[in-house]
C-alpha cells in the first residue's frame, strides 16, 4: 500500500486517543510528515524499536507498541504451558508514555493468558535485565528510547538470559509482528487481569535483590571505607530512573559524600536541563561539572535516562573538569580490575574481557598485559551477553569485563545487558584508589598513557532521515565496498575485514580468510600502522556511523593521524 492508503486507514478510525487525534489533524495539513509517519512500519530489529512519538506505523504509539507485544505473546504461544507460565517482566523509563506503553503490553500479554510483572514505577534497564534472570521470566521488555531526544520512545524485548532478545526468537517476532493487524491486537482490561492475577506489580523485592548484586562488584572494601567514604562525588540521572537506584548503590558500597545535581534529580520526560539527555554529549554534564567546582569533587557521573549507559567528567590537577571518552572510562575500569584482582589473589588464570570490534584497542593493550584474552564481538550488548553464556555453558572463560565504546559496561553477569549501577559503583572506587596514592583519575588515565601508548578515537554519525534515508545508507555502504580505500590519511590499508562476506582480505598479498564472527552490515579497515577505521549503519537509527582509532608516542600524533584519517572518510562521503 501507498504512504496514503495507510493514512486514510488512521483518518478514518474513530477509536484513535486524543493524542493521536491531534496528531493526525496536523498531518493532515503536512504530506512531508504524513508521508514519514505512513510510508514504511516502525522498524523491529534485534534491538526491538525506537521513533518518535505519534499517530502513524512508522510512529511510536500504543498502537505500533501493542502489536510489538502481539509478536512475542504469539511466539510465547508456540512453547510449551510451562515455559509460557514463566511470564514476562516490563519496565519503563521517564519519557512520554512510557508508563502507558508498558500497561499497554501488559494488557496484550494477558489477553493470551501470560502473565506480567510490571514495575509500580519506572526502574533502569538493567534491573530489567536482572529481573528477567531473578524472576525466571521467559522475557522481559523494556519501555525506552535511551539517549534519544524527548519526543521518541522505544520497545525493547528482552530474552531469558536477561540479554536482549536472540535473532532467532527475534526473527519470529519479527514475522508475527507483520503478520498482525495492530488495531485488531486483543488486549484485556487491566483490573480484570489484576485481579485474575495475570498483571502483577514488582518493587522493593526484586529492588533489594539486585542492590544486594551491586554491592559485590566492589573490589577492596577497606580502600573504600578508609578513603571512598569522604570522596566527593556529583552524580546525575539526567532526569531518568538512575536516582531511583544508584544513590542506594553507592550508599551501600561505603560512598557517603555524594551530591545528586538537584534541578536533574527528578524524573521528566522533557528533560529541562538538557538539549540531549545522552552522557556521551559534554552539554550533559555542564551542571554536574559546575556543582562539582563549587564542592571540589574528584568525580562527576552522569547517565542516561535508562540508566544503561555513564559518563563522566574528571578532576585535573588544575581544578577544571577533563571529560573522558567511553573507550577512555572502559580501559581505566578494566585497568583498575584487573589490578585490584590481581592483588588480592582472585585474578583467575582464564579471565576474558568482551568487547565491541568498534571499540578501542587500549582496553585489549592492557588486557594482554594481564595475560587476559580478549574477545571481539559485532555491536551490541546481547553478542556480550552470548559471550557470558558461552563462558558459564563451557567453562573456557571467565567473564571480567564488557563494554562498548559507546559509553556501556558490564562488570558481573548478573545482568546482562550495559548497566551504568555497576559501573558508577565501581568507577568510584577508581577515583578511591587513585586518591589514596595522593592521585586524581585523570592522572591515572594519563599513566596508562605512558606505559600503553596515546590511543585516540572518535565516532561520527550522518543522519539519513526520511523516505530516502535508508537508500543513503545502503548506497554509502555499496560505495565504500564497491571502491576499497588504499588508504586513509596517508596510511595503507593493510587488511579488510567484510563482516557482511564474512572475509578478511590482505591487500598487499590479496589473500582472503573467512572470518567466524555472525554476518553484519560492517565494514572494518586495518591500516598499516595499527590504526583501523570501521563504517556501519545504526541499528536504531537512521544513521551511518564512521569509526576511527589511532594510536601515537603522543596525544598530539594520535589526533592529528585522526583528523587525517577523517579527512580521507570525508572525500567518499561528499
Amino acid at each position: 500500500m501507498t504512504w496514503q492508503d495507510n493514512y486514510q486507514i488512521w483518518a478514518d478510525r474513530t477509536d484513535l486517543p486524543a493524542n493521536l487525534q491531534a496528531d493526525m489533524q496536523q498531518l493532515a495539513t503536512d504530506d512531508k510528515a504524513a508521508e514519514d509517519a505512513f510510508y514504511q512500519p516502525l522498524s523491529f530489529g534485534t534491538a526491538g524499536m525506537r521513533g518518535i512519538l505519534g499517530a502513524g506505523i512508522n510512529r511510536m504509539n500504543i498502537f505500533t507498541v501493542r502489536q510489538a507485544t502481539e509478536g512475542l505473546a504469539r511466539l510465547m504461544d508456540s512453547l510449551d504451558d510451562a515455559v509460557k507460565g514463566r511470564g514476562v517482566a516490563i519496565s519503563y523509563d521517564s519519557r512520554h508514555f512510557s508508563p502507558e506503553f508498558a500497561i499497554e503490553s501488559a494488557k496484550v500479554l494477558g489477553a493470551h493468558g501470560i502473565k506480567a510483572y510490571v514495575f509500580e514505577t519506572l526502574r533502569p534497564t538493567p534491573e530489567l535485565s536482572f529481573t528477567v534472570r531473578h524472576l525466571n521470566a521467559y522475557a522481559g521488555i523494556m519501555i525506552t528510547a535511551s539517549h534519544n531526544p524527548k519526543d521518541y520512545n522505544g520497545y525493547k524485548i528482552y530474552g531469558e538470559d536477561g540479554g536482549q532478545m536472540p535473532p532467532k526468537e527475534s526473527d519470529i517476532i519479527t514475522a508475527s509482528i507483520r503478520e498482525a493487524n495492530m488495531f485488531e491486537v486483543p488486549v484485556k482490561d487491566e483490573a480484570e487481569l489484576v485481579a485474575a492475577g495475570l498483571l502483577v506489580k514488582i518493587g522493593k523485592e526484586v529492588d533489594d535483590a539486585y542492590l544486594a548484586e551491586v554491592k559485590t562488584v566492589t573490589v577492596n572494601q577497606e580502600l573504600i571505607d578508609t578513603v571512598g567514604k569522604d570522596m566527593k562525588l556529583v552524580y546525575s540521572p539526567l532526569h531518568g530512573t538512575g536516582a531511583l537506584i544508584a544513590g542506594q548503590a553507592l550508599q551501600n558500597a561505603g560512598f557517603e559524600n555524594v551530591t545528586i545535581v538537584p534541578e536533574q534529580a527528578e524524573p521528566n520526560a522533557d528533560f529541562p536541563t538538557v538539549k540531549l539527555p545522552n552522557p556521551e554529549d559534554p552539554e550533559a554534564l555542564a551542571m554536574g561539572i559546575a556543582l562539582a567546582k563549587e564542592q571540589g569533587a574528584d568525580v562527576v557521573i552522569a547517565v542516561d535516562p535508562d540508566a544503561d549507559r555513564m559518563g563522566t567528567a574528571v578532576r585535573q590537577p588544575s581544578g577544571e573538569y577533563q571529560l573522558l571518552t567511553g573507550n577512555q572510562i572502559g580501559a581505566v575500569l578494566l585497568n583498575y580490575l584487573l589490578t585490584a584482582k590481581k592483588a588480592a589473589g582472585t585474578l583467575p588464570a582464564n579471565g576474558a574481557l568482551v568487547k565491541s570490534i568498534v571499540s578501542s584497542e587500549f582496553a585489549a593493550d592492557i588486557a594482554k598485559n594481564f595475560g587476559v584474552e580478549t574477545i571481539n564481538v559485532l555491536t551490541g550488548f546481547k553478542y556480550i551477553a552470548e559471550q557470558i553464556q558461552h563462558f558459564e555453558d563451557t567453562n573456557e572463560h571467565t567473564f571480567l569485563f564488557g563494554f562498548e565504546e559507546s559509553y556501556g559496561y558490564l562488570v558481573k553477569s548478573f545482568a546482562r545487558d550495559k548497566d551504568s549501577v555497576q559501573a558508577t559503583v565501581l568507577l568510584a572506587e577508581v577515583a578511591a584508589y587513585y586518591k589514596s596514592l595522593g592521585k586524581t583519575l585523570y592522572d591515572g588515565l594519563q599513566e596508562l598513557f605512558e606505559q600503553y601508548g596515546y590511543f585516540v578515537e572518535n565516532t561520527k554519525s550522518l543522519t539519513f532521515a526520511g523516505v530516502d534515508g535508508a537508500e543513503k545508507i545502503a548506497a554509502l555502504m555499496n560505495k565504500f565496498r564497491a571502491e576499497t580505500p588504499a588508504e586513509f590519511g596517508g596510511v595503507q590499508v593493510a587488511k579488510v575485514e567484510d563482516f557482511s562476506l564474512q572475509t578478511e582480505t590482505d591487500t598487499t598479498t590479496g589473500a582472503v580468510t573467512p572470518m567466524t564472527l555472525p554476518k553484519a552490515n560492517v565494514v572494518k579497515y586495518w591500516l598499516a600502522d595499527g590504526s583501523w577505521v570501521a563504517v556501519r549503519p545504526s541499528g536504531t537509527e537512521p544513521k551511518i556511523k564512521f569509526y576511527v582509532g589511532t594510536k601515537g608516542a603522543t596525544a598530539q600524533a594520535a589526533a592529528d593521524e585522526l583528523a587525517a584519517i577523517q579527512a580521507t572518510i570525508a572525500t567518499y562521503v561528499d
